[in-house]
């Protein structure tokens, strides 16, 4: 199974696709970056249709999306997080691809074995899962890889 991991933002959207089978292996990952310079439409239409390649290219079997969490202290970042995740969205249902979602801390929980795990614990265990020795630079990077890989945790569990 193909799986693809996207970690949602405006101005960095993180994803990492993994096949798991026997093992479960790294097959891309990497990061879709706008400039808060560009239009706002223009940044969204960046976002979608890099993401529409992405799912053309690597063909996964499914999305998974982190569900949005707003802090009532920033309404605005909520606001433009649930634009991004809007064409992201889009580009999962003009592909026919199908799209899950779950909150971080089901994925920390999935990944490290609590909910409320440190960054660097997260991104240490999906290292170690994905067998690489460098974390990945963008932790945007790591948290999409850790959607998939959770992802495949909780499936593996529900079989």
């Amino acid at each position: 199974m193909v799986i693809l991991g996207i970690d949602p933002a405006l101005t960095v959207t993180g994803y990492g696709v993994i096949q798991t089978g026997a093992k479960v292996s790294l097959v891309e990952a990497g990061v879709i970056a706008t400039s808060a310079k560009e239009k706002l439409a223009g940044r969204l239409n960046k976002i979608y249709r890099a993401i529409s390649k992405l799912i053309i290219d690597t063909k996964p079997d499914v999305v998974v999306l982190e569900k949005l969490y707003a802090h009532y202290r920033h309404p605005t970042t909520a606001y433009l997080l649930g634009q991004a995740r809007g064409v992201i969205v889009l580009a999962c249902a003009t592909q026919n691809v199908a799209l899950v979602e779950y909150a971080a801390t089901r994925v920390k929980k999935a990944i490290v074995g609590k909910g409320l795990a440190s960054k660097h614990q997260v991104q240490r265990m999906v290292a170690a899962t994905l067998q690489i020795s460098r974390v990945p630079k963008y932790t945007d990077v790591t948290d999409a890889l850790a959607l998939a890989i959770a992802h495949n945790h909780i499936m593996r569990v529900r079989l």
